[in-house]
């Protein structure tokens, strides 16, 4: 697999494990320029949440969430702001959240699921 489909993969994976954890997922890959984009936008419980999802076949180069920078995740708040303004729907509180996912060619993937994370 080519590092753009185990991308897709991975957040195809992401999608169905928020789903089994009572998500409903909103939009995925929404686009606020070339520069910003957010995986997979989600509401449970009136709260919005922002996902990156990163997707490793190894820890080679790191595990996928260690792939999470500061820019990333600046860039992500400014989609999340553009995309609240934009909503027509007033929810109670927003939160940027990361889904690591590695891929495992003997078993199972492994999911790290980290909510709410801060940014400085």
């Amino acid at each position: 697999m080519t590092n753009k489909q185990i991308g897709k993969y991975g957040e195809e994976l992401a999608k169905n494990f928020l789903i089994k954890k009572g998500f409903e997922i909103l939009e995925t890959n929404y686009r606020y320029s070339k520069m910003a984009e957010i995986d997979i936008i989600a509401q449970k419980n009136n709260i919005l949440h922002f996902v990156e999802v990163k997707t490793r076949n190894s820890i080679f180069f790191g595990t996928p969430i260690e792939a999470i920078n500061q820019t990333k995740l600046n860039s992500i708040c400014m989609c999340a702001k553009f995309y609240i303004q934009k909503s027509k729907k007033h929810y109670k509180k927003f939160q940027i959240d990361a889904i690591g996912i590695l891929l495992n060619k003997t078993k199972e993937p492994e999911f790290n699921f980290i909510e709410n994370i801060e940014i400085n």
